[in-house]
């Protein structure tokens, strides 16, 4: 199973996310690199991953309404010439996604829209991007849904997260009953994970449940997962 390294930036900064309390998050203290700078940080949990060249990134900064850190992703992109980021900027639907990408100029070519379900206006405008990635978010088992995605399962594209944000961070293990309760709602979808991953057993609980990928930072930095 692929492992997906996160950074969570806020203000231009790597920050810690811990249970989706996105008012506590500070800047990120890790044992892999000094600092917080998104680029130093992205290299050394890609490092981790080898050879994968993704990376997901969430704005927390467009994601609470604010304007997206453009030059934070335009120097991620800068920095990674292989890499392709899987971002999440609080899109509301597909033209909020390529004005971004119109934006990031030629590297915009490497960003793959997520849409999460707590920002999205309109589940059935993701027809309209081929490239599309819904992450289906929760906290305290209560879908963060706008548009009411949950319920459609028919627009969900061909690769589905789902992102339980109170298991961010929180060494409590993966909410797999959630996942597997949305994965049988629709399957032959590529699904991922997020939230929770611990150690390589929950890796291993993980797949079995059917998960292609997991999005990890915590168990990368504190290096659990071998």
């Amino acid at each position: 199973m692929h492992i997906v390294p996160v950074i969570d930036l806020m203000h231009g900064q790597v920050v810690s996310a811990v249970r989706g309390e996105r008012h506590a998050y500070r800047p990120v203290v890790s044992p892999l690199v000094a600092g917080s700078d998104p680029c130093d940080v992205a290299r050394a949990l890609l490092a981790r991953c080898l050879p994968h060249r993704l990376l997901y990134v969430a704005d927390l900064d467009a994601i609470q309404g604010n304007r997206p850190q453009h030059g934070a992703l335009a120097a991620l992109l800068a920095a990674l010439p292989d890499v392709t980021l899987w971002l999440d900027a609080g899109f509301t639907g597909p033209t909020a996604a390529h004005a971004l990408r119109n934006a990031l100029g030629p590297d915009g070519s490497r960003v793959q829209p997520v849409y999460g379900s707590e920002s999205l206006a309109d589940a059935t405008s993701l027809a309209a991007d081929p490239e599309a990635i819904l992450s289906l978010d929760c906290r305290r088992a209560q879908p963060m849904d706008r548009a009411g995605c949950w319920q459609q399962p028919a627009c969900w594209p061909g690769t589905v997260i789902v992102m339980t944000l109170d298991r961010v961070g929180g060494r409590g293990g993966p909410d797999l009953a959630t996942f597997e309760r949305l994965r049988a709602l629709a399957p032959g979808r590529r699904w991922i994970g997020a939230g929770g991953v611990r150690n390589a057993a929950d890796l291993a609980a993980a797949a079995a449940a059917g998960a292609d990928a997991w999005l990890v930072a915590t168990a990368l930095h504190e290096g659990t997962l071998v």
